[in-house]
């Protein structure tokens, strides 16, 4: 929703999983993070300022899906090896359906022949 007073955007009820956990990335200017996997856990990225490239790989496919503007948000598959790489001030907010856990990542990408 946008008028002339500036843009709302809403998440109530639109996720397809209940929100255990939510954390920002943020002065991570030029860096990768990421480089991982889950068992179980989705997640839901939205770049709040700035822009992230994601690199996206489910063992069948690679795609890179650049995330620049709040009202856009990638849903990442607990099968999907994602790996994030930060412009200049960006802010990456995540959304997860399960609180951390080190035994839920999986931190082996998939074997390319």
């Amino acid at each position: 929703m946008s008028d002339a007073r500036g843009a709302l955007t809403v998440m109530d009820g639109i996720l397809p999983f209940p929100v255990v956990r939510s954390f920002w990335i943020y002065g991570a200017d030029g860096y990768k993070r990421g480089g991982h996997r889950h068992h179980k856990t989705r997640q839901a990225l939205v770049a709040i300022s700035g822009s992230v490239m994601v690199l996206m790989d489910d063992g069948k496919a690679r795609e890179e899906i650049t995330l620049s503007s709040p009202d856009q948000c990638l849903l990442v598959e607990p099968r999907d090896w994602h790996e994030m790489t930060f412009g200049p001030g960006s802010i990456l907010l995540v959304f997860a359906s399960h609180g951390y856990d080190k035994d839920d990542y999986i931190d082996t990408p998939y074997e390319r022949l």
